[in-house]
């Protein structure tokens, strides 16, 4: 079973005297455990389409499915819901609180959906080691380079152990050696099972993912496995 399941999905904006088509028809399938990017230019519908994947946003009309469940009719507190428990999010401005610690910036995400403090530091002590953070626990997000703010939001988007990590231009405002760090850091959480689905309009950093959807003017055009292109160069 697909992880996330996209049946016709239409996105329209409605203004005074006219409607705009972002999304027409969009029919696209992700299994568990994928790394996906999705590329294309300015406007062309790719951010509307991740915010549908994140339930930040509702479609027009279509089915999504995500890990079984229908959510593109659930009411906001249901969709919150589904956020809190299946989606981890990692923004190009990277949302941490300045004059916070990496640490109390990790543990937000579990405080809001109330769960028990018990427990908390430690796991996020354990995501921050693992994205190479254990050194700058107690360091608040103004005093860390840019590069190790993206660490510290990618360690906060797996605090509630999601189905799925939506990245929308993760290396965005990260030089090139913050850019290849913030990848690797995403491609071992893939080796380690994650499901990582990216935005990105850089060629370099769609590369990392083993499938790449070019989206143009609302439609997907193209969807290309890699994997499967090497597999046949080789044989």
């Amino acid at each position: 079973m697909a992880l996330i399941e996209m049946n016709s999905i239409c996105k329209n904006y409605k203004n005074i005297g006219f409607e705009t088509r972002v999304l027409k028809n969009v029919r696209l399938h992700i299994e568990e455990g994928d790394y996906v990017s999705i590329m294309g230019p300015s406007g062309a519908g790719k951010s509307t389409l991740m915010a549908i994947m994140g339930c930040l946003s509702q479609p027009t009309s279509g089915e999504y499915i995500l890990d079984g469940q229908e959510v593109g009719k659930l009411n906001d507190r249901k969709l919150s819901r589904v956020r809190n428990e299946k989606i981890g999010f990692v923004f190009q401005a990277f949302h941490l609180l300045p004059g916070v610690t990496a640490l109390e910036n990790v543990t937000l995400p579990l405080i809001y959906a109330r769960q028990s403090p018990r427990g908390i530091k430690e796991k996020a002590r354990a995501l921050l080691t693992k994205v190479g953070m254990e050194h700058r626990l107690h360091h608040t997000a103004g005093q860390l380079s840019g590069g190790e703010q993206q660490r510290v939001t990618i360690a906060r988007s797996l605090i509630n152990s999601p189905r799925l990590i939506l990245a929308d231009e993760p290396t965005g405002n990260l030089d090139s050696k913050n850019g290849r760090e913030t990848m690797q850091t995403f491609d071992n959480l893939v080796k380690e099972g994650t499901t990582i689905v990216l935005i990105t309009h850089a060629l370099e950093v769609a590369q990392h993912a083993r499938r790449i959807i070019s989206i143009h003017d609302g439609q997907i055009v193209s969807d290309s496995d890699r994997e499967e292109k090497t597999e046949a160069r080789v044989l």
